[in-house]
């Protein structure tokens, strides 16, 4: 392969050779070859004989460096496939490609340094040696001109990180070549990057992208005669395409061509940082258009699910499940979305008893360490596995014509997907206790069963009926008290007069399904609403610390006959938080309905609200960097949870640094539900009465009324940034103009000083890590972008925040609104927003 760095001169070429070099006849400029004792010079570039391809020298956009590469020909913007030099670039000087009589090109300037040189050739040149390059865009390094010449060398053996029609991914076994994909360092720099795609051929071959040389990423599964396993997307009937996977004594390898190896479509496959993707350019086309790209989503990242998991993101939240007869190794981690433990069987094997089960339409699992029998059938195969204490699953190695060969695991089994269509049969081994049940009295058995349950359920609804409405008519008179009560705005008691129309609505609703406290309780419990248990004040009302009987304190959220939430919103937000159970949401205890009081009885949260703390410069040094990115974490975790996880798709619309609130440990938990919506798919929706906070609102929302759970990511985007800097988006930092925390942000990220956001009481301190400040800015500015498509969803943001390695797509403009100023005796906020610079009025509710 070429030489990584910058050998000495003389294990290359001598002196008076690389001089002949450079005063010989360069290439002619439309010539596709370069002969023995001739260059090609930097000016100067190769065309293949159909004008496909051209070979030459170019600098990568943004960079000043020189390369030797090889690009389509006629395609703008230039798209390099292959490059010489990528460890070695040529800065402030010139170079030439030369051609030696002993058939070793070499990429050297004049002053003797060499960049690059193409590997000795094992063969014994006989004739003169020629460098062709062709129209497949393959530069080759024959032993003579003629097209039968033995090859020297070819570039198609040394990839970049693009593989053409024809070329092979895989391994030569007689001489040990291993052809691979790597991708570039960056869009401007070439040289090798992190990220690897090529097969493994331990085991069973399959191909791999791994982070590191070593860390996998995504795997694409064994061959099964028609396409990879793990890629349903290789139609073996396709008319533009025709994959090819070859494995024998000398051979391991994957290749592919194009409408039948000529014309017509244009096609590269490269690997992108962590992805690979197919391009093609159609006849006529204009760019290039993404054919697919892999990995798709979560359940393709290596091992998402651990071992005997099975990832399907068919199936709902969440994507993770056990094979039926494990269950999770690490449950409270799993509740978490924590999967990576994996599962653990539920009954050991003892071999003598067990049995199959089938797992229909899935990837085969990583078989790096299976073995694979190709002669034998699947009974076969079956016969050979459960003889075989230590095998663990089996499937067919081949499905072209029917199932047949035969791959054995006796390892854990990690990496399963399931598919909607095109995926494959695996049978997992089981204790005979663990499998189903089948057969006409299993179902007679399971009928009996549900029927009976059936019986069961009705009679605890009628108990359940009949006592809901025993308790609420004994009930109806208990609000009757004769104490007086302060009401909540003034110092003027409440009459005991109620308004039943409330009660009554309340008590029928079969949504307010919480405990229900009666006002004497509430009362008695706040010492009858003291200011010196006033714990804040909202737009919504007042919070009070309370006590109630047996020590519990709570927190008392009792609503303003001046706040803008009425019943149905206060009815809304006692049935979401109850049906909502979550580690990072606040917990609802119970409400009251009295007269014109309408109270919400939550757990009590020692530290109150964070923007206590970021907004506070006394406070703020309490939170450290750890502590700020775990609050992060926290609350992508929770609304991951209303996003995708709850019974139903929740969109808070109201996400800012007051409304999470803080336990003893500091652990975030996201409140105040009033104004969140309910979805049922993925759809926009629109309304007319624009509510929530300034600063936090998306564009969308906040000028055409449009919200969406990218709604919530633009606002958890703006409160990531303040929790990183401790400032809020309202203010104004920067002298002499008026700035958002957002256009600040987006400012220090374009000159790549983004680490010079964070808070100055944590970044004096020093102690924390500027790749994950580096990160959090990153992941704020893309939940931040104008356009909601553009916006990841949460469970991209939670997988961004939580795996370093993942590589992350640039961010594009902020959609943010500029403060005007400019306040109405109402309450409203005039502003400009981003989108098209029109003046809109925002009612902040809170």
């Amino acid at each position: 392969m070429a030489a990584g760095g910058r050998p000495p001169l003389a294990l290359l070429l001598s002196l008076p050779l690389l001089v002949t070099l450079f005063s010989s006849p360069p290439a002619s400029a439309a010539d596709d070859t370069i002969a023995a004792n001739s260059s090609l010079a930097d000016d100067e570039t190769l065309v293949s004989a159909g004008g496909v391809f051209e070979l030459g020298f170019f600098t990568p956009a943004g960079s000043t460096a020189r390369f030797l590469g090889i690009w389509y020909r006629g395609i703008a913007p230039q798209t390099v496939v292959w490059v010489a030099n990528r460890d070695a670039p040529i800065n402030g000087t010139t170079a030439s490609l030369g051609l030696n009589a002993t058939g070793s090109l070499v990429l050297a300037d004049q002053s003797g340094r060499v960049f690059w040189s193409s590997a000795p050739s094992n063969a014994n040149a006989t004739g003169a040696p020629v460098a062709q390059l062709l129209d497949s865009g393959n530069f080759v390094l024959r032993d003579g001109g003629g097209a039968g010449a033995a090859v020297l060398w070819q570039s198609f053996d040394h990839p970049s990180d693009t593989l053409l029609p024809g070329m092979k991914l895989g391994w030569d076994l007689t001489t040990g070549l291993d052809r691979h994909l790597t991708t570039w360092r960056s869009p401007g720099d070439p040289s090798p990057g992190d990220y690897t795609f090529g097969i493994d051929i331990r085991g069973v071959p399959e191909g791999f992208i791994r982070y590191g040389g070593a860390a996998p990423v995504y795997r694409n599964g064994p061959w099964n005669g028609l396409q990879f396993s793990g890629e349903p997307e290789m139609e073996p009937n396709n008319s533009n395409f025709r994959f090819e996977f070859v494995a024998n004594v000398s051979d391991v390898y994957y290749t592919f061509l194009v409408d039948g190896g000529g014309g017509g479509v244009v096609s590269r496959f490269v690997l992108n940082q962590s992805s690979v993707q197919r391009y093609v350019w159609p006849p006529g086309g204009q760019a290039w258009s993404l054919y697919w790209s892999l990995p798709r989503d979560q359940c393709d990242r290596y091992a998402q699910c651990g071992v005997f998991g099975v990832c399907d993101t068919s199936s709902g939240s969440p994507a993770c499940g056990c094979v039926h007869g494990f269950t999770p190794a690490s449950p409270r981690d799993w509740a978490l979305r924590d999967s990576s433990a994996g599962c653990r069987r539920m009954t050991p094997l003892n071999c003598t008893g067990d049995g199959f089960l089938p797992l229909r339409e899935v990837k085969l699992p990583d078989t790096t360490n299976a073995t694979e029998d190709t002669t034998i059938t699947v009974d076969q195969c079956r016969q050979r596995c459960l003889a075989n204490c230590s095998c663990l699953a089996y499937s067919a190695s081949s499905i072209k014509g029917g199932d047949s060969g035969c791959i054995i695991w006796s390892s854990l089994l990690i990496d399963i997907r399931h598919f909607a269509y095109g995926g494959e049969d695996l049978y997992v081994r089981l204790a005979a206790s663990d499998l189903p049940s089948n057969g006409d009295g299993s179902r007679k058995k399971n009928i009996v069963v549900v029927v009976f349950v059936s019986l069961v359920v009705l009679v605890l609804f009628g108990f359940g009926g009949f006592f809901i409405w025993n308790k609420l008519f004994r009930n109806r008179g208990r609000f009757q008290s004769t104490q007086r009560f302060n009401s909540f705005d003034s110092s003027i008691p409440l009459t005991p007069v109620q308004d039943r129309k409330l009660e009554d609505e309340s008590g029928q609703n079969k949504d307010l399904n919480v405990t229900l406290f009666d006002m004497a309780t509430i009362a008695f419990s706040t010492n009858n609403f003291a200011t010196w248990n006033k714990l804040g004040e909202g737009g919504f009302g007042a919070v009070y610390k309370g006590e109630l009987e047996g020590g519990q304190t709570v927190a008392v959220k009792r609503l303003s006959k001046y706040s803008t939430q009425g019943l149905d919103e206060f009815k809304n937000e006692v049935m979401l938080i109850a049906k909502l159970q979550h580690v990072n949401l606040v917990r609802l205890l119970g409400c009251c309905i009295h007269g014109e009081e309408r109270i919400l009885v939550y757990e009590y949260m020692e530290n109150k609200s964070l923007d206590n703390f970021i907004f506070d410069k006394g406070r703020s040094a309490q939170l450290n960097w750890s502590k700020r990115f775990e609050i992060i974490l926290g609350i992508a975790r929770g609304l991951l949870y209303l996003h995708q996880d709850s019974r139903y798709k929740v969109i808070h619309r109201d996400l800012k640094a007051g409304n999470i609130l803080l336990d003893k440990d500091m652990n975030p938990k996201i409140s105040d539900f009033g104004v969140a919506r309910i979805f049922g798919d993925d759809t926009d929706s629109r309304t007319r009465k624009v509510v929530g906070t300034y600063g936090y609102m998306s564009p969308e929302y906040a000028m055409d009324g449009v919200f969406s759970v990218k709604s919530d990511v633009f606002s958890f985007g703006v409160l990531v940034l303040e929790v990183v800097s401790g400032r809020k988006n309202r203010g104004v930092y920067s002298s002499g103009e008026q700035a958002s925390l957002l256009s600040q942000a987006w400012r220090l990220w374009r000159e790549g000083s983004a680490v010079a956001l964070l808070d100055e009481a944590v970044a004096g301190a020093g102690a924390y890590r500027g790749s994950e400040v580096w990160r959090c800015v990153q992941v704020a500015l893309l939940c931040v972008q104008e356009r909601p498509d553009d916006r990841p969803h949460m469970s991209e943001v939670f997988l961004a925040l939580g795996n370093p390695g993942a590589v992350l797509p640039q961010p594009r403009h902020p959609g943010f609104c500029s403060d005007r100023g400019s306040t109405s005796t109402d309450g409203e906020w005039s502003s400009t927003c981003t989108v098209n610079d029109v003046t809109v009025t925002i009612v902040e509710g809170r």
